[in-house]
């Protein structure tokens, strides 16, 4: 007597086909187990390696309905024709993987706010592509003096939250009495320790041996533009013209790099 085999499972709970993706080189995914999202970077013998925005590496196994690409359950499969060779993603500015074709994410409720026009313009420059995939707007204050009135009729919460990049902020100063009063579970005040955010580019980007000491009570950026023999008299075509010698984050210093990460990290947390 022929045997036969009935598959008994009802319809609506047989798991829905995914599609398969070929894990190529760049293809940024999440693997959901472990919330660690990156770029393919090597695809070999079952597995497959992601690099992360800050180049941290880990490797996991080519499982059916294994990773979510662009928030949907896909199954990565080897590409036809890969060798399994290491291939380094294309960066953007900021040091993080850039997604290829990736569109700007709808504006989130939060939001980081920035001293001055130039910091804004610096973090666009270097962050510009980080911040639209991840929905985040850039705002300026023109100083921290109205910043709890502000903080105030923002009203941080859960789902809006607000960084606050602030500059020169020194333990006792004016700078960082604000700060902590509108400091909270919602609301992050971070910043450098330099005086103007030009200070925070790198003088060997600039072809200068170091940033000039300017006299207490003088006008900093009048002051630098003096001692450097930079004309005085428009500090703001000055600026324009530092602001295109930084290509990447590996023009501005480290104190101004972990806090804008700092404050990314703060806006977009689940």
């Amino acid at each position: 007597m022929r045997q036969y085999s009935a598959d008994l499972t009802p319809p609506w709970k047989k798991p829905k086909p995914v599609p398969e993706v070929p894990a190529e080189p760049g293809l940024v995914v999440e693997e959901p187990g472990t919330g660690f999202c990156g770029a393919v970077i090597r695809c070999e013998a079952g597995t497959v390696t992601l690099e992360d925005r800050f180049g941290k590496h880990r490797v996991f196994p080519l499982e059916p309905r294994g990773f979510l690409l662009e928030g949907r359950v896909v199954t990565l499969v080897k590409p036809s024709g890969a060798s399994g060779a290491a291939v380094r993603p294309t960066r953007t500015a900021s040091g993080s993987v850039a997604v290829p074709g990736a569109r700007a994410r709808v504006a989130r409720a939060g939001r980081i706010y920035v001293e001055g026009r130039h910091d804004a313009e610096l973090v666009e420059k270097v962050w510009g592509d980080d911040l639209r995939i991840e929905g985040v707007v850039v705002e300026y204050l023109e100083g921290v003096d109205d910043l709890p009135s502000i903080v105030a009729e923002f009203a941080p919460g859960p789902d809006a939250r607000l960084g606050v990049l602030v500059d020169h902020l020194l333990p006792g100063t004016k700078e960082w009495r604000i700060a902590q009063a509108v400091t909270s579970e919602h609301a992050l005040v971070v910043g450098h320790p330099y005086i103007d955010i030009w200070e925070a580019v790198k003088p060997s980007s600039l072809g200068i041996e170091a940033w000039p000491r300017v006299p207490h009570g003088q006008d900093w950026k009048t002051g630098v533009c003096k001692a450097l023999g930079w004309p005085s008299e428009n500090t703001g075509a000055v600026w324009q013209a530092i602001l295109k010698r930084v290509s990447s984050y590996k023009d501005l210093e480290p104190e101004l790099l972990g806090r804008v990460e700092e404050l990314i990290d703060f806006v977009t947390a689940p």
